[in-house]
């Protein structure tokens, strides 16, 4: 997946989890739009993300889209940052960033109220496929996410 010829973050985003095949969840499409924008290797590899998708195992919890968020943060950091205590500590400190920020746009950052279903029961699933909310609500979320990071591809090699 190559960022350079996909448009915006979040095109590329809308590309990757708008699929006709549902192959990607939040949290993977955010991890590898992010991967693939901040240039990281191995950017098609979601598998580290696949159980992360509707706040992790569909339990609901933290939103998949700043879970993979947060995996991308954790290699953006490795790669650029020798020191593993500070790589971990400027990952953490990006990743609560945007959860702040997101908390303040969405109101909440945990699936299950974000969407308003529980994706832990197959009743809960099938609506939230049938009722579209992951085209529109999930998508904005995601979107978000890697439209505001985005910004650390550009920012200095030594930091994140």
């Amino acid at each position: 997946m190559e960022h350079n010829d996909a448009g915006s973050p979040g095109e590329l985003a809308r590309r990757v989890f708008l699929r006709d095949d549902n192959l990607y969840g939040c949290a993977e499409t955010s991890y590898i739009v992010l991967k693939s924008v901040f240039g990281l290797e191995r950017a098609d590899d979601s598998s580290p993300a696949m159980a992360l998708n509707g706040g992790v195992a569909y339990s609901g919890s933290m939103c998949g889209a700043l879970l993979g968020a947060g995996l991308a943060l954790g290699e953006l950091a490795a790669a650029r940052v020798d020191d593993q205590q500070v790589a971990k500590r400027e990952a953490r400190r990006q990743l609560q960033e945007i959860i702040a920020d997101f908390r303040s746009r969405f109101g909440a950052t945990t699936c299950r109220e974000l969407i308003k279903l529980d994706l832990s029961t197959p009743e809960g699933h099938d609506a939230f496929i049938e009722s579209g909310v992951w085209r529109k609500t999930c998508m904005a979320q995601i979107e978000f996410v890697v439209e505001r990071l985005a910004a650390l591809a550009e920012d200095n090699a030594d930091t994140i």
